[in-house]
């Protein structure tokens, strides 16, 4: 019977102790504040479904339609695709592509990264305000990647670099 009211005893000290660690938790603070510093802004690296991933595609070459062909394929795999046209910046890109995107879009970024099997150039746009990615397609672009690589390019690429002046946000805006 003393045993049983020891361990009785050991096991409600136990359970205050817990109640006690998890209410004076601080670490729970600092993920809701993201750990900012003063003048840094929350980018969002959460890699996102397809389905959840709003894009622009648009041609950056001298190939009529361009930016119509790739805006589908990327459609068919299940993407936003809000517009299909040339560059609105009229430049003519000598690269597979580049991704224009802020940091509420780094994560898409990330992802759509792997479906140029890392060959597309980012451009990272502080004061950008929206989650959209502007696709646009350059002159060495060929293909999208298979379904298979980019599996293997979303696992080789890991997680996203935060862009200097940014800081991890918790996903949610």
């Amino acid at each position: 019977m003393r045993a049983l009211v020891i361990v009785g005893a050991l096991l409600m000290l136990a359970l205050v102790f817990i109640v006690v660690a998890l209410v004076r938790d601080t670490q729970a603070d600092q993920k809701l504040a993201g750990g900012c510093q003063k003048g840094e802004i929350p980018a969002n690296a959460e890699l996102p479904d397809n389905k959840d991933v709003k894009i622009n595609v648009y041609n950056g070459t001298q190939t009529q339609g361009l930016a119509e062909i790739v805006g589908t394929d990327f459609a068919n795999r299940k993407f936003q695709v809000l517009k299909k046209t040339n560059d609105p910046q009229h430049k003519k890109i000598d690269a597979v592509a580049v991704l224009r995107f802020g940091p509420k879009g780094l994560g898409s970024a990330q992802l759509l990264r792997a479906y140029f099997l890392d060959e597309a150039t980012p451009e990272f746009d502080r004061n950008r305000k929206d989650a959209v990615v502007d696709v646009v397609i350059g002159n060495k672009f060929q293909q999208l990647a298979t379904t298979t690589e980019v599996n293997q390019a979303v696992a080789a690429l890991g997680a996203p670099s935060l862009p200097p002046g940014t800081c991890m946000s918790n996903g949610k805006s």
